[in-house]
């Protein structure tokens, strides 16, 4: 139980520390090109995380497999794609809107794990699912025609990471939670690193006023640091204490937290149809993780069950 509860709180921790940055990545990535900025996110975490092991955890390196090493693969995968669309899509809504959008991964964890991990959805995930779909009608259409391109990426922002947060469920209770990360991490900073070179202005992260704009230094260092090597090695470390789900149900604050945040960092007004979409969307998401009672009788022999 004290297991349970120390990792859901410190879940709920990484969920805050990521809502938060939502702001601050939006305002470094409007100097900074996108996957330039996640480049140096991901290799600054990665540096990060080396320098610890080889200083604290040298011994684990022992432990270091293929098995290991392909699996933190995949998940890096899914990182790198899942960041990649939500910086990008960063540059064509608000802070709000992709919180929220992101958060729509909690909804999409049960079916991700009936496919991966034939866990069958339960009937209210599905139901969640309508809720939350039905939400996302609301936030992003501003007519009946037309789709935010913004709100469109970060949607598959959030495909990248339900398929990340099962990926974690099912490795970590095998493998170290440091070698796990790191190689997530650098897997990430790889991909990220060759899509800047090949489609980007890399070269800007030679320009002084840019690379040492206070907008990009601080989001770099808190990103990297924080929400990044830290806030990985936490959620790679305590899923396997919990249920993909329950960590799904967890990280449906995220998108409040990025709400309130770009409300008093960033004066980002919702609109009363976004506002009703963001209230069906966590709606959808606290609906499909709460364990469903059994209020509908089933008749078994003639008996209640």
């Amino acid at each position: 139980m004290k297991k349970t509860f120390l990792a859901d709180l410190s879940l709920l921790l990484v969920a805050l520390c990521w809502g938060a940055t939502f702001v601050m990545v939006q305002k470094a990535v409007s100097i900074l090109d996108p996957i330039t900025f996640n480049a140096i996110r991901f290799t600054l975490a990665f540096a990060f995380l080396i320098l610890w092991l080889f200083l604290f955890e040298r011994k684990l390196l022992r432990t270091l497999n293929w098995k290991l090493c392909l699996s933190g693969m995949m998940m890096g995968l899914w990182l790198f794609i899942g960041y990649a669309f939500q910086t990008i899509g960063l540059l064509y809504t608000t802070s709000a809107n992709a919180g929220f959008i992101t958060g729509l991964s909690v909804v999409l964890v049960p079916l991700f794990a009936a496919l991966f991990l034939k866990h069958k959805p339960s009937i209210n995930s599905i139901i969640g699912v309508f809720i939350a779909t039905f939400g996302l009608h609301f936030l992003t259409m501003k007519n009946s025609t037309q789709l935010n391109t913004g709100d469109g990426l970060v949607f598959f922002c959030a495909i990248s990471f339900a398929i990340q947060i099962i990926l974690t469920s099912k490795y970590s209770k095998h493998y170290s939670t440091l070698l796990l990360t790191i190689i997530q991490i650098g897997t990430a900073a790889l991909f990220s690193s060759f899509y800047a070179l090949l489609f980007e202005d890399w070269h800007q992260i030679f320009r002084k006023n840019v690379i040492f704009d206070k907008s990009v230094i601080v989001a770099l260092f808190i990103t990297a640091i924080f929400a990044t090597a830290l806030a990985f090695i936490a959620q790679t470390n305590f899923q396997k204490f919990t249920t993909p789900t329950r960590v799904a149900l967890i990280f449906s604050m995220e998108p409040v937290f990025a709400a309130i945040t770009a409300y008093f960092w960033n004066d980002e007004q919702l609109s009363s149809s976004a506002f009703i979409g963001c209230l069906f969307i966590f709606t959808g998401m606290i609906f499909s993780e709460l364990p469903i009672k059994k209020t509908f009788l089933s008749v078994k022999k003639g008996k209640a069950v």
